[in-house]
């Protein structure tokens, strides 16, 4: 027999007990579809990990100034400020590591449109902020460092800000908007960020000169700055050494001797979204791996079928092999039915296991992201269990006695 008739026979043989056929392959079906659904959504929830972080700014760094201590009790970075204007303007000078570097104070006010008003967060800045956050404008235009310089009275909203005063879809540039009873002019509406990991909505927000938010909406303290500094390193390679030059060169200026505390606190967003997709990559890799384990049930469970099948079938086989069948057609024969059984649970398995990834990724709202590669290789995978356990039962076959065989009740 061609392969072709040894395929055809098998697949009748399968025919004969298709009940029986569907309850084998279930085990593939399940490993090989959860293979891929979960491989699918991991890859997915790694593109959602790299968007969240990539909406904070790019190989960004945020200086914090330093801790309070009073009576015993200590505070929290942030509750002390150690940080200079000083200090920013020799980041950007002298760390070569560095492209920009920004001042971020922020408070909460009122601000009110001819007849909306709204609650939400300032804050004063400089231009170099919207390139550190990868921070575009979706109408007008960002002030400029003559802005900075001048203190003019100009703002930049957030499209929440936008919705909430104006309604959806509404261009507020050139229109007047009150911080704290103070006229200020809106120069341009930022395009659209979504949410931080924390839920945070970057959209609802003003942002004005730094210098008029010290001058206008909140004193400063003088020789010191009253929020954190926002670092963007030059590439990502080179975030870890911008992170080691900072906290070299704040030591050194604000005279922290070795050995001590620093007065200061550097957080890497690069490293906590390195660790987060390293995070996912193990979780979708155990996932995974325990979906594996159900190719091998089900290849347990084709092994177990065959068995059967050939302790039925034991006259026939006695029966071909007494007509000049050889015991490799009648190995072949097994083969193809355990493979056929394994193949056509992994296609079915590859359909439910994108059905699942669609279905999830549109409840969790991540992206689904298939790679071909996945597909074949549990497809391949499931081949493969197919023919290993299959292997077996057809020697067993293969190996009959043809007298016994037709001897065989």
């Amino acid at each position: 027999m061609n392969l072709w008739q040894t395929t055809r026979v098998a697949l009748r043989a399968l025919r004969r007990n298709k009940l029986r056929s569907f309850l084998t392959t279930l085990g593939v079906i399940i490993g090989v579809g959860a293979v891929i659904a979960m491989v699918a959504i991991g890859e997915g929830a790694k593109v959602q990990v790299e968007k969240t972080f990539a909406a904070m700014g790019s190989n960004l760094l945020i200086i914090l100034p330093g801790t309070t201590t009073a009576g015993g009790a200590r505070g929290g970075f942030g509750t002390m400020p150690t940080l200079t204007w000083d200090d920013l303007k020799a980041i950007r000078e002298e760390v070569p590591s560095v492209r920009f570097a920004a001042p971020s104070t922020r408070t909460v006010a009122q601000v009110l449109s001819e007849d909306q008003n709204w609650t939400t967060q300032v804050t004063g800045t400089t231009p170099e902020y919207f390139h550190i956050r990868d921070w575009t404008v979706g109408r007008g235009l960002i002030f400029t460092d003559s802005d900075v310089e001048a203190g003019t009275k100009v703002v930049l909203l957030g499209q929440t800000v936008v919705e909430k005063l104006y309604g959806p879809d509404a261009d507020p540039v050139g229109q007047t908007v009150r911080i704290r009873k103070i006229p200020f002019q809106v120069i341009g509406v930022l395009a659209a960020k979504g949410q931080s990991p924390m839920g945070t909505d970057y959209d609802d927000g003003v942002f004005i000169p730094v210098s008029t938010f010290t001058a206008k909406i909140e004193g400063g303290l003088k020789n010191y700055l009253s929020g954190v500094i926002m670092v963007g390193a030059r590439s990502q390679g080179e975030t870890a050494r911008a992170q080691a030059e900072i906290a070299s060169l704040l030591r050194d200026r604000h005279h922290v001797q070795p050995g001590a505390d620093d007065d200061f606190s550097i957080r890497n967003l690069t490293e906590m979204a390195n660790a987060q997709q390293q995070g996912t990559r193990t979780l979708t890799t155990l996932l995974a791996s325990v979906a594996a384990v159900s190719l091998l049930v089900g290849g347990i469970g084709i092994m177990n079928i065959m068995l059967v099948s050939v302790s039925e079938r034991t006259r026939e086989i006695g029966l071909r092999m007494a007509v000049g069948a050889k015991p490799r057609a009648i190995l072949l024969q097994f083969l193809a039915e355990a493979l056929a059984l394994s193949a056509l649970g992994g296609l079915v398995g590859m359909g439910a296991g994108l059905l699942a990834a669609e279905r999830m990724a549109a409840a969790f709202g991540w992206p689904m992201l298939i790679r071909p590669g996945i597909i074949g290789l549990a497809i391949g995978f499931s081949a493969l269990v197919g023919v290993g356990f299959g292997l077996y039962p057809a020697r067993k076959a293969s190996l009959l006695d043809p007298i016994e065989a037709l001897r065989y009740e």
